[in-house]
């Protein structure tokens, strides 16, 4: 397994954290910054548990028990100094080209997936607030975490071997979800016990949560659109009657995404707007967006059994025939669209 395959399992890992080896890694990670190590090293079921532990002005966890946050300290300085390392040793096009073939395979997917993490605490925790002061503190208090996990993009840049000054946190990201570092307190949270995404690396899921932690807290998604957990509920008794009348254009494309566009079309009586020997178009208005606009294909060789497949294509709502649609889909415009054979 390539480094890169080890930080791509510890960014995706579930299930209960290695709390042996990540308390030993916070320690290293306070040694390494010059620091003492944390008094007292809690642990919390998910990053909402921490927030809530840690949103009290007083008591054993306020900011007076904790001490002052150390986050620059052990996460922000010493990764900054080795990147300036890295690139002083191989130059702005070489750190390129390395980032390139590390980190840069992971952000995308771990920093989307640390900004819903986000926006669903910040979503849950203000929900019913009026207060602009609430969110505000909330906002700050997320600041102060490092990552863990979700940290494995850049640390797979980097060397964080034993002897080196990243691997305690190497070996926390390794071994639990997200933390939050102060002079006198670490606050450590487990990893999620499921994480469902799709081919892309968004979080989907259409019958459960896509993303949930040992306390409950949990985020649900259809291929990386937020959506209530209730809706998810009722995607199984849908109607083309219940998908028309969605008020919420965002929730009625996933309605019709798992319905089915071809099965929407058979069931409510639509009746297609043209075609030609490319195949058939067909167009849903959708009240309050636009229209989805289908061409129907057959492919012309058979299938095994004699049968010919049909294939379905979503094409741009301006789309006026047939041809266009098909030709929309290999880049071309319709006047060059001129196939030997449809397939």
């Amino acid at each position: 397994m390539t480094d890169i395959d080890v930080w791509r399992a510890a960014a995706a890992a579930t299930g209960p954290a290695d709390r042996v080896a990540a308390e030993a890694g916070v320690r290293l990670a306070y040694r390494a910054a010059g620091l003492a190590e944390p008094e007292r090293i809690v642990w919390a079921d998910s990053p909402r548990a921490a927030v809530a532990l840690l949103g009290a002005d007083d008591g054993p966890y306020g900011p007076a028990a904790r001490g002052r946050g150390v986050r620059e300290a052990v996460r922000t300085a010493p990764w900054a100094a080795e990147r300036d390392r890295a690139q002083r040793r191989l130059g702005p096009q070489g750190w390129g080209r390395h980032w390139g073939a590390t980190g840069g395979r992971l952000w995308e997917h771990t920093e989307r997936l640390a900004e819903r993490i986000r926006g669903g605490l910040v979503e849950e925790l203000t929900a019913g607030s009026a207060a602009p002061a609430a969110e505000r503190s909330l906002r700050l208090l997320l600041l102060d975490a490092v990552l863990g996990q979700h940290d494995a993009a850049w640390l797979c840049a980097f060397d964080t071997r034993e002897g080196t000054p990243l691997h305690g946190l190497g070996v926390l990201a390794r071994s639990a979800g997200w933390w939050w570092p102060y002079e006198r307190l670490a606050v450590l949270c487990e990893r999620p016990v499921e994480l469902h995404r799709d081919e892309a690396g968004r979080l989907d899921r259409g019958d459960g949560p896509a993303l949930a932690f040992p306390d409950g807290f949990a985020l649900h998604a259809w291929r990386g659109m937020p959506v209530p957990a209730e809706f998810l509920a009722g995607l199984g008794t849908l109607t083309p009657e219940l998908i028309r009348a969605e008020e919420n254009a965002e929730l009625r494309r996933v309605m019709l995404e798992f319905y089915g566009y071809d099965r929407y079309l058979r069931e409510s009586g639509a009746t297609p707007v043209h075609q030609d020997e490319t195949g058939v178009l067909w167009r849903i208005p959708m009240p309050d967006d636009e229209a989805v606009v289908m061409v129907e294909v057959v492919n012309s060789t058979p299938e095994p059994d004699g049968t010919s497949r049909t294939y379905w294509l979503r094409v741009p709502p301006t789309t006026r025939t047939a041809r266009e649609g098909v030709a929309w889909t290999f880049g071309l415009g319709a006047e060059a669209y001129a196939p030997l054979r449809q397939t």
